[in-house]
């Protein structure tokens, strides 16, 4: 149990002592509301700055994870246009849309085992493109994997909205993140409709259009990090746990070097036994500015993370969340502050967040069905990129069908090698804290 009334300075988000508000013990608690939470929510937790550390083998990932992801929404607007193509007119806005660095128009005639291009019947200077025949195949395949695995990307779709104060959420903060969770590209006509005891469509107050989940599933309000813990090898951990006489802790995986100070490890342990407060409960009841709090944030960003395919997601996704999370205003500095869970980076011009537990020398630990699907798509597009004077009749279609893994080994070889940023990168990451607007 917590020794009561320690108290603690303030947390990562926090500029000022915080002031302890008691919670109202005459009141009952919400059904989400963990017992331990009516405990003392302090503890003395030593601040520790840690310098930032760039990690090239994760950086690797994200870069080529950003066209892997931009070429698959092109292939899905291809789909979803009634003429079977695209002009180049039509998407030459859509480079900050995709998280390109290069023209929409350039990135697409890099890839022609995917993209087929030829003059516009009418403006023959006007580039159009259409899926080729492997484009369409892999994406038949991809769709066989979304119907296989629909209950599963149900159940997540459920768990992200369990997560919300209001158990809804905007669909412009869903869209953007829908290819991180391994959603279908229609999910919102197919299976929301599909569903209508789970999810439902709603007008918010301000007009926005919302989906809210229609019944709370008990099942699936099992984080994560609880469901690791429920093994034979730690279960005596996890049964103490679940009566309250410990915490829950965050597998951690330090840049090399820090593990072994002295003023870390100890920070670490303090922070790893104070309670653990699912991201499935009601946590409204808690002092925003208490360490308890930053805990329960570290978890639900843990959860989120761990919940998207790639382990990973924009900073800019989860900030477009972050009221129903009930996360604080610069949350950023908790993926600064615990290194050790998260890996921040500023690939390819943008914010991203990766669970550091997620990778193992490069590759996904346990991979899902679609992401080893997306692996053959860039087997694809890497192959059309080498040899884009041959085109598509480069690849038989029996390797496409046979496996066609990945054959980009560059980041695989790297076990976890880091490099100190420069003081340039680390003015960048110390902006991007202390800059956080709504």
């Amino acid at each position: 149990m917590i020794p009561p009334r320690l108290l603690t300075r303030p947390s990562a988000f926090s500029r000022t002592q915080p002031i302890h508000f008691p919670i109202a013990l005459d009141r009952q608690p919400s059904p989400y509301e963990p017992t331990n939470l009516l405990h003392q929510q302090w503890r003395s937790i030593t601040k520790v700055r840690l310098k930032w550390v760039k990690n090239r083998s994760l950086d690797h990932i994200i870069d080529k994870d950003t066209d892997l992801k931009a070429a698959s929404l092109l292939k899905d607007a291809i789909k979803r246009s009634p003429t079977g193509f695209l002009t180049a007119k039509s998407v030459a806005d859509w480079q900050k849309l995709l998280g390109l660095t290069v023209p929409v128009l350039r990135f697409m005639r890099r890839y022609p085992t995917i993209f087929h291009e030829f003059p516009h019947a009418r403006y023959t200077n006007l580039p159009c493109f259409r899926l080729t025949d492997t484009a369409l195949l892999l994406d038949s395949q991809e769709q066989a994997v979304h119907e296989e695995r629909e209950s599963e990307t149900v159940e997540r779709l459920c768990r992200l909205l369990m997560m919300m104060k209001t158990r809804t959420l905007p669909l412009k903060s869903l869209y953007p993140i829908k290819w991180d969770l391994g959603l279908p590209d229609n999910f919102d006509k197919v299976l929301v409709l599909k569903y209508p005891d789970c999810f439902r469509f709603v007008k918010a107050s301000n007009g926005l259009s919302c989906l809210r989940l229609e019944q709370w599933r008990e099942e699936f309000a099992v984080s994560v990090l609880e469901r690791s813990n429920e093994g034979d090898e730690v279960g005596n951990e996890y049964r103490q746990f679940k009566k309250g006489e410990t915490g829950l802790a965050f597998p951690m995986n330090f840049p090399r070097g820090y593990g072994a100070q002295k003023k870390v490890r100890a920070w670490m342990e303090d922070f790893q036994k104070l309670p653990y407060v699912s991201p499935y409960e009601d946590s409204r009841h808690i002092d925003p500015n208490s360490d308890l709090m930053e805990k329960r944030v570290v978890g639900v960003l843990h959860e989120i993370l761990s919940l998207a395919l790639h382990k990973k997601t924009k900073r800019n996704y989860l900030r477009s969340m972050r009221e129903e999370l009930n996360l604080p205003h610069k949350f950023t500095r908790i993926f600064t502050r615990y290194p050790g869970i998260f890996y921040l980076s500023l690939k390819c011009k943008t914010t991203t967040v990766a669970l550091r537990e997620g990778y193992h020398r490069g590759k996904l630990v346990n991979p899902h069905p679609l992401t080893r699907l997306r692996e053959k798509f860039y087997h694809v597009m890497r192959t059309g990129l080498i040899f884009r004077g041959k085109g598509e009749n480069l690849l038989p279609k029996e390797d496409i069908l046979d496996g066609g893994e990945s054959e980009d080994q560059e980041g695989d070889s790297e076990e976890e090698e880091e490099v100190e940023m420069d003081d340039e990168f680390s003015k960048e990451i110390s902006e991007l804290e202390d800059s956080e607007e709504d």
